[in-house]
């Protein structure tokens, strides 16, 4: 699976600001009131509002909470917040009492040493920690006069993964009190369209869920909403505390006319492929398992468990094999065998009888297994079109043997040579999972962390159902060396079923009209090739779930029902349905690279009397005549433009006498006819202001 590398989570630090040395609004005698039900330590969290927007796979969330404190003498307020560990900070401010206090972004090494010099003075910094397998905490604290509000805003990004055939976007819920306005609120705008939508609590029956939660998706935008009432919220019908501690997550994927899709925003370009329907490439994989003596007991067990699992669904053409290490290493078989039904009994019995001993060889163990894939490899003992992975699973430190791990990552590197991945479980927290991550990643691989829980079976058979399936190996996406450059990674090992390969780009020159983007991988029958042809100027008809995409180079007519669709090379697009109703769309050149005003499109309506009088819109409230009166003509700032003054919808304008081309007639090139233009934004002609009929963003 693709993704895109992003800088580590963060420090927001508050230099300037000492917690005892927040401005402060004058003492507030409360008095005796009543206090809002579920305060904690008499501070109340009054709203909570997670805002997320989703374009193209890419997640901008904001998360703001509001408190005030009820007490009558200033008290610590705190704020967390569990994001994503594939997401990272772009912003954090403080606002205390209308008055706005920004936050530093710093890299997570520099940031540590920044939040203990901060603490230490007493000043208010907040730093991210790990929380959790999906997520790490951000905790930030201020000192908050009685009496007066809090605002903590938080704004973090996230490109979403496809796992097993859907994009995931994972929100951890804990406000820790009834929230007056809780919201969270998710917006989806996908171009090539939505193909499913769900969402999901883990602390919240699906009775109350389905009272708090709307859901819709149609076309290309998809909404979500989860607004819970105060009783909603509520563990118990008379209790004070909150049922809403858990996880929500919302899932979704999109239509997929071809494997690739390739869209471009501002000279950039990015670049999806997710084929589907094709053969599963039969593996070889060598189970890597650390049988030392801190893997005794539940360990064991759980990974005992996993593997009389995951044979259980390995399929008859893969290989596989197993080796066990503790101070010294055993394999099961001499060499990799078929997973035939008579091989697979014999490996659960094997399996059955793993036991804990001893020290902890990684060195030996993964070279073990690299020389047995690369034998079976040259050998043939193996299919030729099959594709080897090694998925070494451990809960310590290489403590016998080769126990440097610079030099257990070179003897590894060296010996794999590229050829296949290698994946690191690391089971628990008390092992060195950087060098598992770090040997992993430069072997075309991922570390993987196992947590010590009830599930952790379920997550070694989870990670083994990532991994079963590969579509394609050696995966090479190519694009013209003249047209693109800051390529991301665009070789891959293998395509797994159910993920995505990303990779974006700038485009060299942002007026490229087109370029061809192809992807070259080894499936389990024969090689294949994809190729998309890109184009920055695409019209893309829509008849359902079908479509056609044709450019503005094309000269075509497409017919379909009542409907015609005329492209006209270069020049314009003429849209016409039902009793003859008609709309033109022009493309309007400048010229090129023009410092000020691009290319734009202009939208004509050539018959609007066959329009009902109730179309309005900035278009539409001039489809049927109205009264003007044009009078006091005289010159203008410019000799051959008269200005004149117009009376029109009761408001007294001065226009400009000028030309512009009306296409009603003429479609093609338009008849140049005089006209008067109406100064500052059509003010006092069109209703309202030009304002109103401007969407400022996709949702």
């Amino acid at each position: 699976m693709a993704s895109v590398w992003w800088p580590c989570l963060v420090l927001a630090l508050f230099s300037s600001l000492a917690a005892s040395g927040f401005p402060r609004s004058p003492l507030r005698l409360l008095g005796k009131r009543s206090l809002p039900e579920g305060l904690v330590d008499d501070i109340e969290v009054y709203s909570t509002k997670i805002n997320c927007k989703v374009t193209s796979r890419f997640a901008h969330n904001v998360i703001t909470t509001r408190a005030v404190n009820r007490a009558d003498k200033a008290k610590e307020v705190f704020f967390d917040a569990e994001l994503p560990k594939t997401g990272f900070i772009t912003n954090f401010t403080l606002t205390i009492d209308g008055v706005t206090y920004p936050g530093n972004i710093k890299e997570k090494e520099v940031a540590k040493k920044q939040y203990e010099k901060a603490v230490s003075q007493g000043k208010t910094a907040g730093l991210v920690k790990a929380s959790g397998r999906k997520l790490e905490k951000f905790t930030v604290s201020v000192n908050v006069a009685a009496g007066s509000k809090v605002t903590f805003e938080l704004t973090y990004e996230e490109l979403l993964k496809r796992h097993k055939g859907k994009y995931e976007m994972y929100l951890k819920v804990q406000p820790k009190q009834l929230v007056k306005n809780f919201e969270i609120e998710v917006n989806i705008f996908e171009p090539q369209g939505i193909s499913t939508l769900d969402a999901e609590a883990s602390f919240i029956t699906n009775d109350l869920l389905g009272s708090a939660l709307t859901k819709s998706f149609s076309g290309k935008k998809g909404h979500v909403s989860f607004k819970p009432s105060l009783d909603q919220q509520r563990s118990c019908p008379t209790c004070t505390d909150s049922l809403l501690n858990g996880d929500f997550t919302v899932t979704y994927d999109v239509n997929r006319e071809s494997p690739a899709n390739v869209q471009i925003v501002n000279g950039y370009f990015v670049h999806f492929f997710a084929p589907q329907g094709l053969p599963v490439v039969p593996k070889n994989v060598v189970f890597v398992i650390d049988v030392s003596g801190s893997m005794s007991g539940r360990k064991i067990q759980q990974t005992r468990d996993a593997l009389l699992k995951i044979l259980e669904d390995v399929k008859e053409d893969d290989y596989l094999n197993f080796i066990l290490f503790s101070g010294g290493v055993t394999t099961w078989k001499d060499q990799l065998v078929q997973a035939t039904p008579e091989n697979l009994q014999e490996a659960k019995t094997f399996v059955k009888n793993i036991r804990d001993q001893g020290l902890t060889n990684i060195n030996d163990a993964l070279l073990r297994a690299i020389h047995m894939l690369n034998q079976a490899q040259e050998e043939h003992l193996v299919p030729e079109r099959s594709t080897s992975i090694i998925i070494m699973l451990t809960d310590g430190d290489a403590n016998t043997g080769e126990s440097r791990p610079d030099k257990i990552r070179e003897n590894v590197r060296n010996a794999i040579e590229g050829k296949f991945p290698l994946y690191n479980l690391g089971f628990g927290r008390n092992l060195d999972y950087s060098f598992l991550e770090s040997m992993a990643l430069e072997n075309h691989g991922l570390a993987r962390r196992i947590y010590e829980d009830s599930d952790a079976d379920l997550q070694l058979q989870g990670f083994y159902e990532e991994v079963a399936n590969p579509l394609l190996t050696s995966v090479q996406l190519e694009y013209p060396d003249n047209a693109i450059q800051g390529l991301t990674q665009s070789s891959y090992q293998h395509f797994y079923d159910g993920s995505e390969i990303v990779v974006a780009g700038r485009l060299v020159d942002e007026d490229t009209n087109s370029f061809k983007a192809d992807v070259k991988g080894q499936g389990a029958l024969n090689d294949l090739i994809y190729t998309e042809n890109v184009t920055t100027e695409k019209i893309t008809l829509w008849s359902g779930a079908a479509s056609t995409t044709l450019s503005w180079l094309d000269t075509v007519t497409v017919t379909q029902d009542e409907l015609s669709v005329t492209i006209n090379r270069k020049k314009n697009v003429m849209i016409s349905f039902g009793h003859g109703v008609t709309f033109v769309v022009v493309l309007h050149h400048l010229w090129k690279k023009h410092p000020v005003y691009p290319d734009f499109l202009g939208f004509y309506v050539t018959d609007s009397h066959r329009l009902s009088a109730q179309t309005h819109g900035l278009l539409g409230q001039f489809f049927h005549p109205f009264d003007f009166e044009v009078s006091d003509i005289h010159p203008g700032a410019d000799p051959t433009k008269p200005d004149a003054t117009m009376v029109v919808k009761n408001h007294q304008l001065t226009v400009t006498r000028g030309s512009q081309k009306n296409y009603g007639k003429d479609t093609r090139a338009g008849v140049k006819v005089n006209c008067w233009f109406v100064h500052n934004n059509g003010e006092g002609l069109i209703d309202g202001v030009h304002t109103d009929y401007i969407v400022s963003s996709l949702f």
